[in-house]
């Protein structure tokens, strides 16, 4: 007798096998199979009910399917969907007005994904490096931090030292230039040296990948202040810390600065499509003239709808408050956890790691193994470090009861 389904119409060990026959094996997924999601909970296909600590990389800061989004999706994908950037639509204009004056700035290039937000910042900032600075041709540089994670296309992965990202898919992009992050003297040192060809510094406020970490106070803004010192465009990249995630609308906002460039992503949508943006003012944005950047999906007119709705959830929901509230009370109450395997814990809002000291055969694996049988799931990064984000909707009673199943696995583990 076939096995009887919540959920979807193949079981989770079936989805597992078509991924692994047919799919890249470009990722190392934990072993659980999701088949719907609602809030901070996902579900597999046999119905076991799960705690979302990932929540797919911060993109779904608002909960799975939110209602208010859902709904805007489906409205719009009713009336129209695409149009490219060939003719005008009447969805993009309004966005466009709304979001810039919702995060302050001036102008917005839209795009789908993070790492193509990116990418149109460092060609933005090499283009304003050329016409308003005045840098030689082909001879602008930018300045990455290491340890950084921006995306994997060939252009970011030259400023990467992940060796996993760089590894055999040389060569590199010219014109990257690599700091210690957390460092303002290094950034000093170089712009001493170099400013003139410098466009760009492009740095996240808090590095997500390389595992939640947050840097000393006022780095960033020594480092903004660097930068207006050799005018130099100070560009943030918020696709993982932006939208209230870190319990500040913008990290950024945790030091009072506003970036010459912001690249977001990942919840401009909450989760239900791709979308990404880079905001500037309209003297950097209009140094880009027609025809020299786009994409067929940029600002399309789904994406419009489904964005617009989804930042007003942050808003109206007040969870970037929620983030601030929750992540102290999670932060506290992991430090009280007394367990050989907890080396440290860090993080701002809902961004939060603990670095896990590997002991008797216990690792980060395997506690995020254990944390799945206990219906948390989260995931590693850089094998020792467990990143954890729920969604920003999640409450304090749901975050008590996680908490009270992540404390039991550091109990019984070892």
């Amino acid at each position: 007798m076939a096995e009887k389904l919540e959920f979807g119409n193949i079981s989770s060990e079936k989805a597992m096998e078509l991924e692994e026959n047919y799919g890249a094996h470009n990722y190392h997924p934990l072993p659980v199979v999701i088949a719907k999601g609602d809030g901070a909970f996902v579900w597999d296909p046999e119905g076991n009910k799960y705690y979302d600590f990932l929540s797919a990389y911060s993109a779904v800061n608002q909960g799975h399917c939110h209602p208010k989004i859902i709904n805007a999706l489906i409205e719009q994908a009713q009336t129209l969907t695409l149009t490219s950037r060939a003719f005008f639509n009447n969805r993009l204009g309004e966005y466009e007005k709304f979001i810039t004056e919702y995060f302050g700035f001036e102008m917005i290039l839209p795009m789908n994904t993070g790492v193509e937000g990116v990418e149109t910042a460092m060609k933005l900032s090499r283009r304003w490096g050329y016409v308003k600075k005045g840098i030689q041709d082909n001879k602008a540089k930018i300045i990455f931090c290491e340890n950084n994670f921006h995306g994997r296309t060939i252009g970011v992965i030259s400023a990467s030292t992940d060796p996993d990202c760089r590894k055999q898919f040389g060569p590199y992009l010219p014109g990257i230039i690599q700091i210690p992050y957390n460092d303002p003297h290094a950034l000093d040192d170089v712009l001493k040296e170099q400013g003139d060809e410098v466009c760009a510094f492009i740095v996240e406020p808090i590095q997500g990948e390389a595992g939640v970490f947050v840097p000393d106070e006022g780095y960033i803004k020594k480092c903004y202040d660097l930068c207006k010192k050799y005018n130099v465009l100070f560009v943030a990249d918020e696709v993982q810390t932006g939208i209230g995630r870190t319990g500040r609308l913008l990290a950024c906002d945790y030091e009072n600065v506003k970036p010459d460039v912001l690249i977001l992503g990942k919840a401009i949508s909450g989760g239900v499509l791709p979308v990404s943006a880079v905001l500037s003012s309209r003297d950097i944005m209009l140094t880009i003239k027609p025809g020299e950047h786009g994409s067929t999906f940029g600002g399309f007119p789904l994406a419009c709808a489904v964005a617009t709705e989804a930042l007003k959830v942050i808003r109206d929901e007040q969870l970037t408050e929620n983030a601030a509230k929750l992540g102290e009370i999670f932060r506290k109450e992991m430090k009280a956890i007394d367990s050989p395997l907890i080396d440290i814990v860090r993080g701002k809002g809902l961004l939060n790691a603990i670095v896990i000291k590997p002991k008797d055969g216990i690792d980060a694996w395997k506690v995020c193994l254990k944390l799945k049988d206990k219906g948390v799931l989260a995931k590693p990064t850089h094998e020792h470090i467990i990143r954890f984000a729920p969604p920003l909707v999640i409450t304090e009673d749901q975050l008590m009861d996680a908490i009270d199943r992540i404390k039991k696995v550091f109990d019984e583990i070892l």
